[in-house]
């Protein structure tokens, strides 16, 4: 193994520090995680792979990797064997050619954003415990088990996902209707211009984390986090109508839970290698837009569905509004029951499909 770094004595940062050149670390790293020391050019993975030239480049752009000097000898066994399986499962049509791009990018940019966060938090953690010097030999003890639980957990959601997707009524797992969520923090520019980097990053961070726990908790699934909100899906309607009202009532019982709206419809939705498209997704989106802090929407089909339990939700339809790609939107508004007086109980009931003045 290359030698570590040694201790090169005083300095203006304190009484010792230590000489690290960052290209230790990245020539430990590259024969340690790719198994051996790179020595094959892409010419050559592709010649081995038995493909052409162009598709072996062409999955490398895809993965979100950089161009390389066509001589460079930066690939090994492990690029072949990669290139091999992609070409494999399309000759047994698990990928179908033109699915390929797609399904090499969701993974290039997954693992790409996994991969940022854990080298951040692992250099930061290891060498804090270490003065400073980054301990190459402990990477390779702590590198094993972060890939097993990484497999550990891929498995466990292949089979929660399958689970769920033949427990579906619908036979078509791909245009399944669904209720769509998006959950979105208030006012998110104006805080992150006021509070410390620290202080922006850990309501994030408690944002994400309180968000999943209830998402889950009401069976549903977070599709993604795109900045300050997350997008989500959940089979049932109602439980759908009771996480977004969850979501919404979160922040009076949690001061570290940040004031959110929520907008959701239900609806077909294309699920596609991880993330979800279509009408309903962009409706959510625009319903949420135009939703106000604290307030849930939701479009005409849920709210059709969640009526029929009054005695647990209020449904009051809102003002009609026009925002891109709707022209005439019929937003909803969801509420807790209001308390009835003695002369409701005895006769007055409200119309379901009276506008509700406090949401227009």
């Amino acid at each position: 193994m290359t030698e570590t770094p040694k201790e090169t004595g005083p300095s203006d940062d304190g009484p010792a520090s230590f000489a690290f050149d960052p290209a230790l670390l990245i020539d430990v790293a590259a024969e340690y995680l790719l198994g051996e020391e790179p020595s094959l050019t892409q010419a050559e993975v592709a010649e081995s792979a038995g493909v052409d030239l162009e598709t072996a480049w062409a999955l490398w752009r895809y993965l979100g990797f950089a161009p390389l000097d066509d001589d460079r000898p930066a690939f090994t066994q492990a690029d072949v064997e990669a290139v091999r399986i992609t070409q494999r499962l399309t000759e047994l049509q698990i990928l179908d050619p033109e699915v390929v791009p797609q399904f090499v990018r969701a993974m290039g940019r997954t693992f790409a954003r996994l991969a940022d966060w854990q080298t951040r938090l692992l250099l930061t953690s290891l060498t804090d415990a270490t003065n400073g010097e980054p301990p190459l030999e402990v990477l390779t003890e702590v590198i094993p088990m972060v890939q097993e639980v990484q497999g550990y957990i891929w498995r466990r959601h292949l089979m929660d996902r399958a689970s769920r997707l033949v427990m579906q009524t619908s036979s078509d797992t791909t245009t399944a209707p669904t209720a769509v969520g998006f959950v979105d923090i208030v006012g998110y520019t104006s805080q992150s211009r006021r509070l410390e980097p620290r202080d922006l990053a850990e309501m994030v961070e408690w944002f994400e984390r309180v968000v999943t726990e209830l998402v889950l908790d009401h069976g549903g699934q977070v599709i993604k986090t795109i900045g300050d909100e997350v997008l989500y899906t959940v089979d049932d309607p109602i439980a759908a109508a009771r996480l977004a009202l969850a979501l919404v009532e979160r922040h009076d019982q949690d001061e570290r839970f940040p004031e959110v709206r929520v907008g959701t419809a239900y609806g077909p939705v294309i699920a596609r290698l991880g993330d979800i498209f279509g009408a309903t997704v962009n409706l959510a989106s625009r319903l949420t837009s135009i939703s106000r802090p604290g307030r849930v929407l939701m479009d005409t089909e849920l709210s059709q569905r969640v009526r029929e339990h009054d005695e647990e939700f209020r449904v009051r339809r809102t003002r009609r509004t026009s925002v891109k790609g709707y022209e005439h939107l019929e937003p909803w508004a969801l509420k807790r029951p209001k308390v009835r007086s003695s002369h409701d109980r005895h006769g007055r009931h409200d119309d379901e499909q009276d506008e509700d003045p406090d949401d227009d």
